[in-house]
């Protein structure tokens, strides 16, 4: 070999292997996680089953076009058949930026969302517009409506039911025409057809009207919300004085509205209530499918009586008929896990009465009996087959930290898994329950999205995400460790990230981040995204990350979930506490630099932690924390804690305010001005008590930002913000 060329190859080499090291070494920064946005996952997009139950369509967008296409669930391509093309999606000149979209019945029309608008986290304004596939042209629902909350076509496709202005309208397809179901509604007085801010948040529920199955009733929620309480936000702008936002929030032992169920009769054009007694919400309503028969749910005021009821709309007198009642000592939970079988005599439900949350099949003469049993947990009903007799749903059978896709039928028998069972694992069942589409993820690989036949069978890849895995590839990541923690109540799930580099014979500082509360676990084997990304930011800086589930999370049964009842806190900080105890026994936790950091119920606890816990604790960053929960709403506060005039102590012993004097580690305090759920006043009160008690402290709002904190770069500002806090004072 060529003396020369050997020194020029191997020079070429050594520049290639050292370039692959510094390239595979690649730094994270806050702004390629949260400004970039450069480790954000791909999903497929949305798809509407079709009736054949062999096709499905989905929106295509591009910068400059936008499409609506079809494809077959057996021979899935990608591309697709374009059912309605740009120049169709046209109104007076202007393409429409379609959100979304639904079919009627026998598929000859498409009504169109665009123009979404968010009003709070679940509720938004829309345009709505109706295509033609005989004309082929689009109009629009009601010109002189625009920006309506929600719109349904009617079961035979001939009207549309929407909401505009807390007022319930039908438009007839047929003549054209637009009549008034309701006239009272009224902002902040009066909501027909659809809810108030605290069912909205509380109960995960928007939609406050349904059509009877024959498309000849409405039946609807309205709600007087006159006695409720305002809560007023200020939008700071360049004007001189603030914009004011007033809406109708009932805090813990206040006033509710005064919630109603009335039916409307499109024949007769009359409303008519039913006559409901004894309760306090009616968090869901639902016709049956085959006969005029609407179910309704009730609970009581302290959540622990939940009611079924059902009302024959055919008969003159709409007079509720109790057929099921369930109790707790506690608190019982609503969710959408609610089937009703074609026979109009039955349906399936989930209820946690045998001390974990499984199926049941309940009758309308109050006959239930278990579907699943055993000592772990259904998360969801994702549909059923009745020809088949068959039930698919989600299920932590494996443990909380997993979700698989399983089918049973009902009776109980031939279980079978559909996906793995391990990881994190979603499913959406097309029209007719032959085919699936599962996205899958596990704390290490990010979400893979494919389609199967109802039997499990892959059918086709939807989406990958190659580039995010190929660009993972350049980093060095360190990996998540699920561990186990011996909490004060018992064994607590965790995981671990340690630093690159880990030396186990150095000691290291650690970050925990928690979220602690009902409702949400944050040990979970599924891929956790930029939160992900920025736990590795922290690792790469020489942090110990770890994360656990306390007392009072789920998919451990009823014991362990609603152990912090009456006392939502105190046995939350106890296992937090245990964990730094058996952090500090490792040989390589520096256990003087412990730090905490959690959002929302996470950002209670820590405030909680660097107050009444102070101890242990060297630094914490709450945001958008809860500071005591008379200040929170009253469905979510007052299913745990009851109300404040029943149970001062349970509010009182675990407010942050009332510890504020024991406050010694580093503390930032950050919440957005205008968060309509956890309001600013709860930072307000806790920097009064801090105050007062002469402790130093650090804080930053975030003028006219919600509960999430985000909008143009104001992600990047607060993670950039908690990374140089937790490097200084860590």
């Amino acid at each position: 070999m060529n003396h020369c060329f050997k020194k020029h190859f191997i020079l070429v080499i050594s520049l290639f292997f050292f370039g692959s090291i510094s390239f595979l070494n690649a730094q994270l920064t806050v702004e390629k996680i949260w400004k970039d946005f450069e480790f954000r996952s791909s999903y497929f997009e949305g798809f509407n089953g079709m009736n054949d139950g062999q096709h499905f369509t989905k929106i295509n967008k591009t910068q400059t076009s936008i499409s609506i296409t079809q494809h077959s669930y057996t021979n899935y391509k990608g591309e697709g058949k374009v059912l309605v093309g740009p120049e169709e999606l046209t109104f007076q000149g202007q393409l429409l930026d379609i959100d979304n979209y639904e079919f009627n019945k026998d598929e000859t029309k498409l009504l169109l969302r665009t123009n979404e608008k968010p009003i709070y986290r679940r509720s938004f304004t829309a345009d709505y517009y109706i295509y033609n596939f005989k004309t082929k042209q689009v109009e629009s629902l009601d010109e002189t409506k625009k920006g309506a909350t929600l719109a349904e076509f009617s079961p035979d496709g001939t009207k549309i039911a929407f909401v505009y202005q807390n007022n319930i309208y039908i438009k007839d397809l047929t003549s054209n025409t637009v009549s008034a179901v309701t006239t009272d509604g009224k902002i902040n007085q009066i909501i027909n057809g659809t809810t108030d801010w605290v069912y909205e948040e509380e109960f995960a529920i928007t939609k406050g009207f349904e059509w009877s199955y024959d498309g000849k009733k409405i039946a609807y929620l309205r709600f007087d919300e006159s006695a409720v309480k305002e809560f007023n936000l200020e939008y700071h702008t360049k004007n001189a004085y603030p914009q004011i936002y007033k809406y109708k929030y009932p805090k813990a032992g206040e006033d509710n509205s005064k919630v109603t169920v009335a039916i409307y009769d499109l024949n007769t054009q009359k409303n008519q209530f039913v006559g409901l007694t004894n309760y306090e919400y009616i968090p869901r309503l639902k016709w049956s499918s085959t006969t005029n028969v609407l179910i309704l749910q009730t609970l009581n005021r302290h959540q622990n009586e939940l009611n079924f009821y059902k009302i024959n709309a055919a008969q003159p007198q709409l007079l509720p008929q109790l057929f099921f009642k369930e109790t707790s000592t506690t608190y019982i939970e609503i969710d959408d896990n609610l089937l009703l079988l074609s026979n109009g005599k039955e349906l399936i439900r989930t209820s946690e009465i045998s001390g974990y949350k499984h199926l049941y099949r309940l009758d309308f003469n109050g006959n239930q009996t278990a579907i699943t049993t055993g000592n772990w947990e259904v998360i969801e009903i994702l549909g059923m087959n009745e020809q088949k007799k068959m039930i698919y749903y989600s299920a932590a059978e494996k443990g909380p930290i997993h979700k698989g896709i399983y089918q049973i039928s009902f009776e109980g028998k031939n279980k079978k898994s559909l996906s793995n069972e391990t990881g994190q694992n979603d499913a959406e069942f097309a029209n007719g329950m032959n085919y699936f589409v599962l996205t899958s993820s596990n704390a290490s690989t990010p979400p893979v999205t494919t389609l199967h036949e109802v039997s499990g069978k892959q059918i086709a890849d939807l989406e990958k995400n190659e580039a995010l895995k190929s660009k993972l590839s350049n980093y060095i990541l360190s990996k998540k460790e699920f561990i186990n923690f011996n909490g004060t109540g018992g064994s607590l799930y965790g995981w671990m990230i340690k630093p690159q580099g880990f030396d186990p014979t150095k000691k290291y500082p650690v970050y925990i981040n928690i979220y602690g509360g009902p409702g949400h676990n944050t040990v979970e084997d599924g891929w956790d995204g930029n939160d992900f990304m920025y736990h590795q930011l922290l690792a790469q800086s020489g942090y110990i990350i770890v994360s656990v589930d306390p007392r009072g999370t789920l998919y451990r049964g009823v014991e362990h979930k609603k152990a912090t009842y009456l006392q939502m806190g105190k046995y939350e900080l106890e296992d937090f506490i245990s964990t730094v105890q058996e952090l500090k026994k490792l040989p390589y936790v520096d256990g003087t630099r412990i730090g905490i950091q959690g959002w929302s119920y996470g950002g209670f606890m820590t405030s909680l932690a660097m107050t009444k816990g102070a101890e242990y604790f060297k630094m914490g960053i709450a945001v958008a924390p809860v500071t005591n929960w008379k200040y929170y709403d009253n469905i979510y506060t007052e299913r745990f804690m009851r109300t404040p005039q029943e149970n001062k102590e349970g509010y009182e012993n675990n407010s942050p305010i009332n510890h504020a004097k024991n406050l010694k580690g580093k503390y930032l305090l950050i919440h957005g001005s205008t968060d309509d759920n956890v309001h600013y006043q709860n930072a307000l009160e806790l920097i009064n008590a801090l105050v007062q008690s002469n402790v130093q402290f650090d804080q930053f709002c975030y003028p006219n930002r919600n509960h999430s904190i985000y909008g143009g770069n104001t992600r990047n500002h607060l993670f950039q913000m908690m990374y140089q806090y937790t490097l200084k004072n860590l």
